[in-house]
């Protein structure tokens, strides 16, 4: 053998010890994501995806350094857990959850696993951590709680369709156990706006119809964050059209499925800052080095369709403030 043929398999040969560290200190990390909703929910699989992409901008690429495991559960407690003890059996290094019932089925099943979780409307209350600024145990993520929204909501309605004079808040009292943090301000618009309050719990969606079909004339609807609401979405935004009701609702998803307008926390940021959480805990952080966060960006969508069709003529100054309006 050549003298230089001979050092250069030698030089290449010192180098496989090194690429194969290299290999085995890039690992294949398990993230495990539970979500409450049917795996059609096209909203949903936006939402994940938006998860994912930011994850590979950080640098985590399925099927590279990244396993991610998505479990869809819906909103049937049976059904969740069921899940849940699907994603602990496989022992990932991080847990992504989509909701309040999400979360509670999976810290059924661990309270070590680090988890993020995504539009949990109270977790003080709902006992996943100790506090907002200082979380404490395996959990952190995302609220999209802010208590005025809940007199925004009243004011946007009534400016859209002057005639109210009754709104119904509507909401699933097993899902929205935050709805104190909205009735307050919801309440104290509705007086200064002259307009009578009424709180309207739904507990399953058989009792939807009997709320949205009110006989009362110039009454309004407002829908407030929740598993359940957006679950429901299409059938709830249905019904308000076909019994010709006005009605204000928390996510863009309703005005795009032909709900009057919405205004509410940009329902794909959270999930994209989520995976900013999930980089650093896979890198080595804890839950409890992190705050949970409330909302930053809002979103105002107005559905000029279903406002002709309601016979409802949109102020012209409300739609220059819309960010989207949808013809």
């Amino acid at each position: 053998m050549k003298r230089r043929a001979f050092i250069t398999l030698l030089s290449g040969a010192a180098a496989w010890p090194i690429a194969a560290r290299a290999q085995q200190s890039e690992r294949m990390r398990r993230i495990g994501v539970l979500m409450a909703f049917a795996e059609s929910d096209q909203g949903a699989q936006s939402w994940v995806a938006a998860f994912r992409e930011e994850l590979g901008k950080l640098g985590w690429t399925d099927g590279r350094n990244i396993d991610i495991n998505t479990r869809w559960a819906t909103a049937d407690v049976e059904s969740m857990q069921r899940s849940a003890r699907e994603l602990f059996a496989l022992q990932p290094d991080l847990i992504l959850t989509s909701s309040t019932s999400a979360t509670a089925a999976m810290l059924q099943q661990t309270r070590t696993i680090p988890i993020i979780f995504v539009w949990v409307a109270d977790p003080v209350g709902s006992g996943f951590v100790a506090s907002l600024p200082r979380p404490g145990g395996n959990v952190t993520g995302f609220t999209p709680i802010e208590g005025s929204l809940g007199g925004k909501w009243v004011e946007l309605l009534k400016e859209v369709a002057p005639r109210v004079a009754r709104v119904t808040l509507l909401f699933n009292p097993a899902m929205a156990t935050f709805v104190e943090d909205y009735l307050g301000p919801f309440k104290a618009a509705s007086a200064s706006l002259g307009v009578e309050a009424i709180v309207a719990p739904v507990h399953d969606s058989s009792e939807l119809e009997i709320v949205v079909a009110t006989r009362e004339p110039n009454s309004g609807l407002v829908v407030i964050p929740d598993a359940f609401t957006i679950g429901h979405r299409a059938e709830i935004t249905l019904l308000a059209a076909l019994h010709r009701v006005p009605a204000v609702y928390w996510s863009r998803s309703f005005a795009e499925l032909g709900g009057l307008i919405s205004y509410g926390p940009d329902s794909i940021e959270p999930y994209r800052r989520a995976a900013s959480y999930a980089d650093r805990i896979l890198k080595g952080a804890k839950p409890s080095d992190f705050p949970v966060q409330a909302p930053v960006k809002f979103e105002l969508v107005i559905n000029l369709t279903t406002a002709k069709a309601l016979g409802l003529d949109v102020p012209p100054l409300l739609q220059q403030r819309a960010d989207e309006v949808i013809e």
